[in-house]
């Protein structure tokens, strides 16, 4: 087992707006290594990264030893979104901040995957951002994976993403403050006032002389800044509101239309930023075109983040996959 970050040079990189970039695709593994089990790439969310398992992982309670998408059988590969500052490299921060759209990150996971020899793979996950850069990766790549695993994420960016994620550019471009507030501001996206009632339900922290949501949010934003440097949140909040994998085609069924791998959905039912009302009209297409489509809900008041805190739902809709 190999989880040290590794790196793949992509030189002289075209993007879909026609800028030639250097990009330097860093990147980790788990479990056995590339060749000697079935593949499953995961992609992070927006403060996410390649770190998916072990004692820091992020979505550890998923992926592991002995866990639904076992290292002991899975061969794990997680990429870091290009700029996402976890790998330390400044020479994937951009001035430009819109240099990359969704499309541009899975072609290059694309790439990533080419020199690395890997053609198939069992399973291409991605929760939220991730999500939508796994629909990306499916769209270019039609047979690139046996299952095509999308958890709290969709194909496209909705208005209300665009919208939440205009707010988020402003805060970035203008507060004295700005990963802090955007991040405040972020955490309402991410859950559900039932979430923040059921937490907090009102009571004080006396010492701070404040509500314990309001140190709650300042306690996130401080955590944000420990962690992050302002040019990928920028950069990533980007690419968020870039996602749709219908932009070079007539619409969604179009694009989805040559993909070959059983699609599996898992939607959160009260999921505010990618709504399951948005993913039961997706379903409802695929199902005209498709025959292996699976929808799963998880029940939950926590709003998005539920994809990250109920994880015997989500345990319970993957094993049937991997197991």
């Amino acid at each position: 087992m190999n989880e040290e970050i590794l790196y793949i040079p992509i030189e002289n990189y075209i993007t879909f707006t026609g800028e030639a970039v250097q990009v330097n695709l860093s990147y980790q593994i788990f479990g056995p290594s590339i060749g000697k089990a079935p593949i499953v790439l995961i992609t992070h969310a927006l403060t996410g990264n390649s770190q998916v398992s072990g004692v820091d992982g992020w979505w550890n309670s998923l992926v592991g030893q002995g866990k639904v998408i076992d290292t002991e059988t899975y061969t794990v590969i997680a990429f870091n979104i290009p700029g996402n500052g976890y790998d330390g490299l400044e020479e994937n921060l951009f001035e430009n901040y819109k240099i990359f759209t969704a499309k541009d990150v899975a072609r290059i996971f694309l790439i990533g995957l080419k020199k690395l020899e890997v053609n198939k793979i069992f399973a291409n996950v991605g929760g939220s951002l991730g999500g939508g850069i796994a629909w990306e990766l499916s769209v270019l790549k039609p047979n690139l994976a046996k299952n095509l695993i999308i958890v709290a994420s969709d194909w496209k960016a909705s208005d209300w993403v665009i919208a939440n994620a205009k707010v988020q550019e402003a805060i970035l471009l203008n507060s004295n403050n700005a990963l802090h507030d955007a991040r405040i501001h972020a955490m309402l996206m991410y859950r559900t006032p039932e979430s923040f009632t059921m937490k907090f339900n009102r009571t004080k922290n006396d010492s701070l002389g404040m509500f314990n949501i309001e140190s709650w949010l300042l306690y996130h934003g401080k955590k944000l800044e420990e962690r992050f440097v302002l040019e990928s949140y920028k950069q990533l909040n980007y690419i968020l509101s870039s996602i749709d994998i219908a932009s070079n085609y007539g619409n969604f069924k179009e694009a989805v239309y040559a993909i070959t791998a059983d699609i599996h959905i898992v939607s959160v039912d009260s999921d505010s930023l990618f709504t399951l009302k948005e993913d039961q009209e997706t379903v409802r297409q695929l199902r005209e075109i498709r025959h292996n489509i699976n929808h799963q809900v998880i029940r939950s008041v926590h709003g998005h983040d539920a994809f990250l805190i109920e994880y015997d739902q989500l345990d319970n809709f993957m094993f049937p996959i991997f197991k």
